[in-house]
């Protein structure tokens, strides 16, 4: 595992943070995460008042007209809820749709002499984030049981799980531009366990409020240098390349 490595992407990437097409990345995937919650949540209360409709009967107690404004009541806290858990995965997911621009601009700035990366399609972006959308999810509310059955590990199960998860992904974005999408899973394999500890670092800050929003783009832009430095395909800042696949 390649401490030096890990630690050397993220503060470059740091160092990048105040880039433009950082910023704009970040409001793009906050703005559609925050639209798509709104919409489950209007889906949601649509849902429960045409199935409950305006009255509903109670055994042994006869029609009532209020439950159907209890559960809206009720359906609101338990989204605000899911929120807590979602909001971060889902804005991972999304945001990992623009994040070619992040891992150019990476390029750009650190990298200048490569040839152009390998262009990923629109419908190919989509797709990937659709899957990725999919199992993160799935797993964070999976990952649920885990935290309450193990409560003082919960933590670190959450780190865990969501470095492993997010190392895979922006690993494989990085090296998917350059190498196709083959190649990129042989070298996810050979490099899997710096990819989690890179990962868990990424992971450690989503459990803080607003700044868990920019592991997105940071992990993007952390990926990209890592990706170039454990092949040793090209040299940051542009000197003699002094790392090597481990």
């Amino acid at each position: 595992m390649a401490i030096g490595i890990i630690f050397s992407s993220f503060f470059a990437a740091l160092g990048q943070i105040g880039d433009r097409r950082f910023r704009r990345v970040l409001l793009l995937g906050v703005g559609l995460t925050f639209a798509l919650l709104v919409a489950v949540f209007a889906g949601f209360l649509w849902f429960l008042q045409s199935t409950i409709g305006d009255e509903a009967v109670i055994p042994l107690i006869g029609p009532v007209t209020w439950l159907d404004d209890l559960l809206s009541w009720s359906s609101f806290f338990v989204m605000i809820l899911l929120s807590v858990f979602l909001m971060v995965p889902v804005a991972s997911a999304i945001t990992s749709m623009f994040l070619d621009e992040v891992a150019q601009a990476v390029e750009d700035r650190h990298y200048p002499h490569l040839p152009p990366a390998h262009n990923v399609g629109f419908f190919e972006a989509v797709k990937d984030t659709v899957n990725f959308l999919g199992v993160i999810v799935v797993a964070n509310l999976l990952a649920i049981l885990l935290y309450v059955i193990f409560s003082p590990a919960a933590l670190f199960i959450f780190w865990g799980l969501n470095g492993y998860l997010l190392g895979m992904e922006y690993f494989t974005l990085a090296a998917i531009r350059r190498v196709g999408r083959a190649e990129a899973k042989v070298l996810r394999k050979r490099h899997r366990v710096t990819i989690w500890a890179a990962g868990t670092l990424m992971a450690v800050p989503l459990s803080v409020p607003l700044v868990n929003l920019l592991i997105p783009i940071l992990g993007a832009a952390t990926f990209t240098h890592i990706y170039h430095r454990v092949t040793g395909r090209a040299a940051p800042y542009g000197g003699t390349s002094q790392y090597r696949a481990r």
